[in-house]
């Protein structure tokens, strides 16, 4: 009985040494493949610093109390196909998941708002304080074409389009009062501790899309040090949305690591 067991097991880790083995091969061989045929692969994680922000700053907004960009986490993988073993330009793709978001509180006169009070939705102007949050989980998907500076550095630009996972922009208005329907009509103040919260979560635009500029550092054989900026070219808001009059754009910097096949 304990010779059976002893032959199984020496069988058990025959099969295993051997499956490993030809693991170890098949991913080899990809890499030679990919090699001959200038591919190169990433997988990479980082951070985006960044925010919505109106081009230019409108004059409803008076004064930036506070901005706090969160922790905004995006992974990611590039794949690289290069035009020729000596070629310094290809193109890559970078698909991704990410967040985007800050928590602002600004000073603003007559700003567009549609706040809550007694369960009820009441529109109009708003001049005061009022707190944001905004968060959005995204897939990315950058289109680039790459130029290679040197065999450590490299540089690309081109096109991405985001699709929204989950939303988030609320927040709440303090220390003010809105006017309703325009800025000439009735008066609601807030005062002391008085709050009243708003939602427009419902009314973030689903398809994102704007530009995106990269450069990327071989500090090791497989580590790189990433980082590039997003600049989104489309509101985040529906074009139906008029509560807010002006639009918000995404522009975020992302700074991270990859390890590099």
């Amino acid at each position: 009985m304990k010779n059976k067991f002893i032959y199984i097991s020496l069988f058990v880790i025959s099969l295993m040494t051997t499956n490993n083995a030809s693991a170890q091969s098949n991913t080899t061989w990809g890499l030679i493949w990919s090699e001959m045929h200038n591919f190169e692969y990433e997988i990479n994680a980082s951070i985006n610093i960044g925010g919505s922000s109106p081009m230019p700053i409108p004059g409803e907004i008076r004064k930036i109390n506070s901005y706090k960009p969160g922790l905004n986490l995006s992974i990611g993988a590039v794949i690289t196909k290069f035009f020729g073993t000596n070629s310094p330009w290809g193109m890559a793709i970078s698909p991704r998941l990410e967040v985007k978001g800050m928590d602002t509180e600004a000073e603003v006169k007559n700003y567009g708002m549609s706040i809550i009070q007694d369960g009820a939705i009441v529109s109009g102007y708003w001049t005061g304080l009022v707190n944001t949050k905004y968060r959005q989980s995204l897939f990315t998907f950058p289109v680039l074409g790459v130029y290679k500076l040197s065999p450590r550095c490299r540089i690309s630009f081109g096109p991405y389009f985001s699709v929204a996972m989950a939303n988030d922009f609320s927040g709440s208005v303090y220390e003010g009062y809105l006017r309703e329907t325009d800025p000439t009509g009735d008066k609601i103040t807030f005062e002391g501790d008085d709050k009243a919260a708003y939602d427009f979560s419902d009314n973030l635009r689903m398809i994102h899309w704007g530009v995106e500029a990269g450069f990327s550092w071989r500090a090791f054989k497989h580590l790189n040090v990433d980082a590039h900026l997003d600049w989104g070219l489309s509101n985040i808001f529906h074009s139906s949305f008029k509560t807010v009059n002006f639009d918000l754009y995404p522009i975020y910097l992302s700074v991270g690591f990859g390890y590099a096949f």
